[in-house]
Formats: structure tokens, sequence, C-alpha cells
């Protein structure tokens, strides 16, 4: 797992139902991403912000850019499946989104920003919702048939796979340690 660079944290393992304690977990964990991600990008110069984390892939500033487009489209998927009688939600082509050049270019601070005020009014979102909500429904053209458990799941390891990403490309290239002690043992 931790040597496959694609997956530091490993594959997402599809979760229909969550437990109590694995809702609880997951929205923490959704509480905690903008400060773990603030702490793995710290200090870096722009030239490591433009290094791939891995051969091929995005840079880190792409990584910072992408959580923010994903997570805009993550709290929007929610509100559509926790309003509507089993929506179908629309996808994006994320690798085109990061070739432009909001993202591909611009300072990381905006996204660092959107990732903290949006992920503020999410957790407020998911700490409101009764066990009615966590079973509701949603189509999505790739997932198939899903629940607002599964988006959970889905949303909470997303952020935390993309902050390893970050924290092992600076662990692997000895850059200064700034980031939070957390981010690297995800």
């Amino acid at each position: 797992m931790a040597d496959d660079l694609r997956y530091p944290i490993g594959t997402f393992q599809r979760i229909e139902t969550l437990t109590d304690d694995q809702r609880a977990a997951s929205i923490e964990q959704i509480a905690e991403a903008p400060a773990l991600l603030a702490a793995a990008v710290a200090g870096l110069t722009p030239a490591q912000l433009d290094t791939p984390y891995r051969p091929g892939g995005w840079t880190v500033r792409q990584l910072v850019h992408h959580i923010a487009d994903s997570h805009m489209n993550a709290f929007a998927r929610f509100k559509l499946a926790l309003t509507e009688n089993e929506p179908t939600l629309q996808t994006y082509d994320e690798a085109l989104w990061a070739q432009l050049a909001d993202t591909k270019t611009s300072p990381i601070e905006p996204s660092l920003a959107i990732v903290s005020s949006l992920h503020q009014r999410w957790v407020i979102l998911l700490r409101s919702l009764t066990p009615a909500d966590w079973p509701r429904k949603f189509r999505h053209p790739q997932w198939g048939l899903a629940t607002v458990d599964f988006l959970l799941a889905q949303y909470s390891w997303h952020g935390r796979h993309h902050v390893r990403h970050i924290t092992a490309l600076r662990d692997r290239n000895r850059w200064a340690e700034r980031g939070d002690e957390r981010a690297k043992n995800l």
C-alpha cells in the first residue's frame, strides 16, 4: 500500500452503510482536512509546489486546487442527495480541470481558503444529518446507485489520500519538515 505512489493510504474501499462511530470519525476527518492540507504545504517554495507528487502525476499546486474543486463538487452532491429523490449527479473531467490556468499556475492560497471555509459549512451540514439522511440514495454515472454514507466515506478518504501524496513527497525529497505530524500518519 505505502509503496504505491498513486494510493499512499490504499485505494478507496466502497462502503454503503457506516456505523455511527465510522460516521463520527469520517466527519472529524473532513473537519481536520483543511488544517492538515495547510500544514502539508506550509513553507513549500514555488518550485516545490510545481513538483509532481509522482512520475506522471499532478504537481502539489494542482493537488491543492483539485481538492478545492473536488470538495466543492462533493458539497453540492451532498446537498442534491439530501434534497432530491435519487438525483443523478454530474461528473466532471478532473484531468482537464487540472490543466486549466487557475489550477496549473495560480497561487494555492485561494484554494486553501476555499477548502477551509467550505469544510466549515460542510461539517455543519454533516453534523445536522439525522439517521434517515444517511441511507438516502443518488445515482452517479461511475458509481451507480449509492448512499449519502458512501459519499461521506469517499470524501473523508479523498482528503487524506491527497494530503498524504504531499507529505509522502516531502518525505521522499527530504524537504524541510514544517507540516503537521498527523498528516504523515494517515
